[in-house]
């Protein structure tokens, strides 16, 4: 077996490929919509969603090519979210991976259509899926629906909004991270075994490992937040205290959020215990999901 870095980089150049090949040509009409879809989505961020896609795939047996589309279809969504996000309507924000977010490398109202025209595409993608089975197709289709409509991401992201400025208990705001960053991580775990074989147990122990790896991303973005700077994030650092918007930091303090977060790694790894090796990549994600610094 490959090394995690190595597989990382092979898993995020093959990513890249399937993404270049998914999104419409900038060449062709309308241009510069096709090409504000490629500058929001190529060339940046850490792609762990198709990362989880593949690695479920390992754990399922799937074949990597169909792993390709789901991977492919997660990352257009979660692009797309990250797209409407910046937009000043929502969380005003001109960084994104490093460089201009796309309302203001483009304007406000290509933004909004970058990110309508990334939803669907997504759902292209997995609808001309020839390396999956129609009924795994299906399958696909109603699992990132879900996790990216109102019961998921964007109920997530209405719940957020709507409690700027106030004070939210934990159990609310896990319910409501559950919604926004845990859904579609969720998703993506989800994804990649629905497109091998694997039982109900089985995709109930991965359940279990997403819900744990989905929490932990959002309490250490939370933590990063305060503790790293716009540099190295290639996003706005200290965000979420200038906006005052409730967090695990705000809510719970950096010591206990930091405990939270070591507890929810802990989960994670204790869910894969019955896969055996097959888990491998699955158990060093949750790693570089807590562990990260960026």
């Amino acid at each position: 077996m490959t090394d995690f870095a190595s597989w990382m980089k092979a898993q995020g150049a093959r990513t890249e490929a399937a993404l270049e090949a998914a999104l419409p040509n900038s060449n062709t009409v309308p241009h510069t919509l096709h090409e504000a879809m490629r500058y929001a989505v190529l060339g940046g961020g850490k792609r762990v969603r198709p990362l989880l896609v593949h690695a479920a795939g390992e754990v399922a047996g799937a074949d990597p090519a169909a792993c390709d589309a789901a991977a492919s279809a997660v990352e257009m969504i979660h692009a797309y979210s990250l797209v409407h996000d910046d937009m000043p309507c929502m969380d005003d924000d001109d960084l994104r991976r490093g460089r201009p977010t796309v309302h203001k490398a483009y304007d406000e109202a290509t933004a909004l259509l970058v990110g309508d025209a990334l939803q669907t595409q997504a759902f292209i993608v997995l609808a001309q899926a020839g390396a999956i089975a129609a009924e795994a197709r299906l399958k696909l289709v109603a699992e990132l629906a879900l996790a990216s409509g109102s019961v998921g991401m964007a109920g997530g992201q209405a719940i957020d909004l709507q409690n700027v400025g106030k004070a939210m208990s934990r159990d609310a705001l896990e319910a409501m991270h559950r919604m926004k960053t845990g859904a579609l991580l969720r998703a993506s775990v989800r994804m990649g075994a629905l497109c091998g074989e694997i039982d109900a147990g089985g995709l109930a122990a991965l359940d279990r490992y997403a819900a744990a790896v989905g929490l932990a991303f959002q309490v250490v973005d939370d933590i990063l937040d305060v503790t790293a700077d716009t540099a190295t994030l290639g996003k706005t650092a200290g965000k979420d205290a200038a906006h005052d918007k409730p967090t695990y930091v705000s809510l719970m303090g950096l010591d206990a959020a930091r405990e939270l977060a070591a507890g929810l790694r802990t989960t994670a790894h204790e869910a894969l215990g019955g896969f055996g090796a097959r888990a491998t990549r699955l158990a060093e994600l949750a790693d570089l999901i807590v562990l990260r610094t960026h």
